[in-house]
């Protein structure tokens, strides 16, 4: 697919830009604290593409504290596509730092100059901005739906999207951009924010299986992973892209574990989605814990009816989702995939399987037999951090 070339000279200098206006924004005083006076957490759901991320973040988004954002960032590299990863780490983190401490002005570079909150990603899968303030399409705590709030809020003005953010006391962020932690150690320092990190990974069986499903949604994003200089990539028979996502966790998780600074004790946190699937509640309990929410009796039953459907999900919804059994949907990779691809998977992704706690299989058979189970207990002593719902102290 063609695209208008951006020369690498000006993706260069608005990066340069971006980083001298953070470094300016973190002399400025703290933003207002939401109603209530009480300091406003931040929480980064760290994550990659077909992980069940989309799922997380309804589970933050859905929560009447919270003020939720899918992938802000993806207006950056759609922006700036002809980018590679690491190139864009700081575009991205400027933005995410900006729409945490809720100053919308930051998408004035992506963004027409007249725009409505159609214009933002995935808006709608927003419960902030489908209510009070925002708009009226659902009362301020109620369950929304992404369907009925598209048609009735896309045309409110852009600018309700900061009086909203700044109404709550949680902001919430879901992102698959960034690569690796260094990248995010200047917001863990930044006294403006009071940040965790939920790091949500998935077995890369499953992953693959779920990609192949919506290649052709991914293949902008593929080409920015691979550094194709703008070229777009929707086929992908040397699983590059897993491979790179697969390196990314073990860098992440890795940095999180082995030898982690200190200002990072109590606001990391690791999440494998089948964890989620085989026991909702206990696992979004501890969650919300870790990120000083409650879990209402409201979106207890929401929770129960999200994952526990009947639906497969639509082959092509690449950033849906649905009611579905979520430990079918898990499992479902080891009836789809044939074993020779599985075993190269298993190939490339070999550290993150070990790192991460998901065992290869040997055989078709041991594949499709789902009495083998393929999760793997974590060790107490690797993820200690992670899984700590003490206080999450400030650096």
């Amino acid at each position: 697919m063609w695209l208008p070339r951006i020369s690498s000279t000006a993706v260069t200098v608005l990066l340069l830009a971006q980083t001298a206006i953070l470094l300016f924004l973190v002399s400025w005083p703290r933003p207002p604290s939401p109603v209530g006076g009480k300091e406003r957490v931040h929480v980064l759901v760290l994550s990659s593409w077909r992980s069940g991320s989309s799922f997380v973040g309804q589970l933050f988004s859905q929560h009447p504290d919270v003020f939720y954002l899918m992938e802000p960032a993806w207006h950056v590299w759609t922006t700036l596509s002809q980018g590679s990863a690491p190139a864009l780490h700081m575009a991205v983190r400027d933005l995410v730092r900006s729409v945490f401490l809720c100053d919308m002005d930051v998408f004035d570079a992506y963004l027409p100059w007249r725009r409505n909150l159609s214009d933002l990603f995935q808006f709608a899968v927003s419960r902030a901005l489908c209510s009070p303030p925002a708009c009226t399409a659902f009362p301020r705590g109620a369950i929304s739906s992404d369907t009925v709030c598209k048609p009735l809020c896309g045309r409110r003005p852009f600018g309700v999207a900061q009086e909203a953010c700044r109404s709550y006391s949680h902001v919430v962020l879901k992102e698959v951009r960034f690569f690796n932690l260094q990248v995010l150690y200047p917001l863990l320092n930044d006294p403006a924010l009071n940040l965790r990190i939920v790091h949500l990974v998935r077995d890369p069986r499953a992953v693959l299986r779920s990609r192949e499903q919506t290649a052709k949604a991914l293949a902008r994003d593929n080409g920015i992973v691979l550094g194709t200089n703008g070229t777009w990539v929707e086929s992908d028979p040397g699983l590059r892209v897993v491979r790179e996502v697969c390196r990314s966790h073990v860098r992440i998780a890795e940095a999180a574990t082995s030898k982690p600074p200190p200002f990072l004790r109590g606001r990391y946190r690791l999440v494998r989605f089948e964890d989620l699937a085989r026991a909702p509640l206990p696992e979004i309990r501890e969650l919300y814990d870790f990120a000083g929410l409650s879990l209402t009796p409201q979106l207890e039953a929401w929770i129960h009816n999200s994952t526990h459907g009947s639906g497969p999900g639509a082959r092509r919804e690449a950033f849906k989702t649905s009611s579905r059994n979520a430990l079918n949907v898990s499992q479902a990779w080891r009836h789809a995939l044939p074993f020779a691809k599985i075993r190269r998977v298993q190939e490339l992704c070999a550290g993150a399987l070990q790192l991460l706690g998901y065992r290869a299989v040997a055989s078709e058979a041991e594949q499709r037999d789902l009495s083998v189970d393929l999760v793997q207990p974590l060790g107490t002593s690797s993820f200690s951090w992670a899984s700590s719902t003490a206080a999450h102290p400030r650096p």
